[in-house]
């Protein structure tokens, strides 16, 4: 697969590993990606985190263009809060996963509601950090049944 697999990270991912440990463990967001370019085994991956929702937004009109394999998205604060960037999502015509490292169902109910659950493919949640190797594995074996079909 020669096509990038994008990885987009909300807001306060920046803070990994300083930032509630006991919610999201020790681990920092460049352990994140090295744990996501080893698990891509020689895909490419473009990997980014923005406090900003216009550029998470201009992002994946970007991974559009540029016509990714796929998206893994760790919306952050979000991923309750943002119709823009949920309706970007649904223009993208590859496979999606959301990932969150905590279990958002086991917190409190303003956790609840993913405004991007009901546009992706497959949702990844409370696996730690580690979640996003499974993700990026996941999502190489959707992007190679798309390109299949």
């Amino acid at each position: 697969m020669t096509r990038p697999i994008w990885v987009l990270n909300g807001p306060n991912l920046n803070r990994l590993g300083k930032r509630e440990p006991q919610i999201y463990g020790a681990t920092t967001l460049a352990e994140v990606e090295a744990m996501c370019r080893e698990a891509a085994e020689g895909t490419p991956v473009e990997f980014r985190q923005s406090n900003r929702e216009y550029e998470i937004i201009d992002w994946v009109h970007e991974a559009i263009e540029t016509e990714a394999a796929g998206i893994v998205i760790n919306p952050a604060a979000f991923t309750f809060t943002s119709m823009a960037i949920m309706d970007a999502l649904k223009m993208f015509p590859g496979p999606i996963i959301e990932l969150h490292i905590s279990n958002i169902h086991k917190r409190e109910p303003i956790y609840h509601r993913s405004y991007m659950s009901p546009v992706v493919t497959a949702v990844i949640a409370g696996l730690g950090a580690r979640g996003y190797a499974f993700a990026i594995r996941a999502m190489r074996d959707l992007a190679a049944e798309a390109a299949r079909a």
